[in-house]
């Protein structure tokens, strides 16, 4: 990171070059003259709202001259926080993440800035600057390798969710690697971790892993509220993100949830009624919020274990629920269509009914990375897995492989490898009713999909 030139040499030839008089130039930069003069003669450092001045002045782009200011400043020299903060907070703005990176290798040696780094990191986050954010947290996580701070473990917690996206070995590798920091965290954190950590198992689809999950949820919620019951009348801040109560109810949802996947749609049905009806005393609005959340997820998924267990009758109460509800739509309809394959029920009016939908769903896709899109992706894959199983199974075959091809573009983005496998038994089963166009197509993706494991595996893919 050495600069060939200085910014007093840039600036120097410009106003020479430009033909100006240093006042000329100050008087359209902003900059004072007397401080220009002395920053040419290097008597005075720049600071970080001179040197966007200057750059606007000598009509260069905003941040310009950032890689020498970070390399003059704070590699060359020894850095001071007064003038590294507004520097780091200026290439987040501009999303000059490349020159962070290169200035935090070199300031780490001083650990006397960790907490500063970890508190500009927290800042950005609430920001929304989260990939210079991340760049922080890894800093001082590193800094920090060998303590057993609760800040160490604060870090890998906002890195696991900052990490969080479409590529669900990424994700299992982010889950894996947090979860021994879960037990450092301030004990209400450690709620939200748990929580946060069940939903990537569950997006990944680790039942096991979630069911484990929502018993240590349920029972630190116990521990917690036996805490609080002794300390009662004394002035408790509240850490976690949401009313303590709501974690056991939470618990118990996801309880549900595994049993219905696993097929127990008794059981799950069974596990409703603990979280329909929460008592709270003295409700605030706040916890009013959460009792008529938890009461309309017991009151859809009644009727979706109903549903998966048979009854056709609860059909359209279910569908009329997820209508209601676009944050619902994807998982019902997924359901919907399992209980379609599971038991041979016709559900066209059902795809009729949400036909727009569906249509905007395969034009738009999913292109967002955010952490809760990490549950969506799966949701979407195995919509089209479903539909495309469903309709070929009706031998409407143009529409079946058009939603087969959709289903395994999007398992190939998402490396969702058992859908994968799925898709292509899928299409060899119904492969003498593609035409030759499908076909190709077909070919083609799957050569995609598999030429990353060619090497690794040595699987031949010349007969696709």
């Amino acid at each position: 990171m050495e600069p060939t030139t200085t910014i007093r040499s840039n600036i120097e030839d410009y106003i020479r070059k430009q033909g100006y008089t240093l006042q000329y130039f100050a008087d359209i930069s902003g900059v004072n003259a007397g401080t220009l003069s002395a920053i040419i003669k290097g008597t005075r450092p720049i600071a970080m709202a001179q040197l966007d001045l200057i750059t606007q002045g000598m009509k260069l782009e905003e941040g310009h001259f950032y890689e020498i200011y970070g390399a003059e400043c704070f590699v060359e020299s020894a850095p001071h926080w007064r003038r590294l903060e507004p520097f780091l907070q200026r290439c987040a703005e501009l999303d000059k993440l490349d020159c962070i990176q290169r200035v935090i290798q070199q300031v780490t040696d001083d650990r006397s800035y960790v907490s500063e780094l970890f508190e500009l990191a927290e800042y950005m986050l609430e920001r929304d600057q989260k990939k210079a954010a991340r760049m922080l947290y890894e800093c001082v996580a590193e800094c920090e390798k060998y303590q057993h701070s609760e800040r160490l473990a604060l870090c890998h917690y906002r890195i696991f969710t900052l990490s969080l996206g479409q590529d669900q070995h990424e994700n299992l590798r982010a889950a894996v690697h947090f979860e021994p920091y879960i037990n450092r965290l301030d004990e209400e954190r450690q709620l939200d971790a748990i929580r946060e950590l069940a939903n990537t198992y569950s997006g990944l689809r680790h039942w096991d892993k979630v069911f484990q999950l929502a018993g240590e949820l349920e029972q630190r919620v116990g521990f917690l509220e036996q805490y609080q019951t002794k300390k009662k009348g004394l002035d408790n801040h509240r850490v976690s993100k949401h009313p303590l109560f709501t974690y056991r109810s939470y618990a118990h949802l996801l309880m549900s949830n595994v049993w219905g996947e696993r097929g127990n749609y008794e059981k799950a049905l069974n596990l409703t009624t603990l979280y329909s009806n929460v008592v709270v005393d003295d409700p605030t609005a706040e916890d009013l919020i959460f009792i008529k959340r938890f009461k309309d997820w017991a009151e859809v998924n009644s009727y979706l274990y109903k549903l998966m267990l048979g009854d056709y009758e609860a059909l359209d109460s279910y569908l009329d629920f997820i209508d209601e509800d676009e944050n619902e739509t994807l998982l019902g309809l997924v359901k919907v269509m399992e209980a379609a394959n599971l038991y041979n029920l016709n559900v066209d009016h059902a795809l009729r009914r949400f036909d727009l939908y569906i249509h905007l769903l395969f034009e738009e896709g999913n292109h967002e990375t955010s952490y809760v899109v990490q549950v969506k992706d799966d949701r979407y894959t195995k919509f089209w897995a479903e539909l495309a199983f469903y309709q070929l199974s009706k031998e409407r075959y143009e529409e079946g492989f058009r939603s087969l091809m959709t289903c395994l573009s999007s398992a190939h983005k998402i490396k969702d490898d058992s859908t994968i496998i799925y898709c292509v038994g899928l299409f060899e089963e119904y492969r003498h009713q593609a035409t030759e166009s499908v076909k190709l197509n077909y070919s083609n993706l799957i050569k995609e999909v598999y030429g990353r494991y060619a090497k690794k595996s040595h699987v031949s893919i010349n007969a696709v």
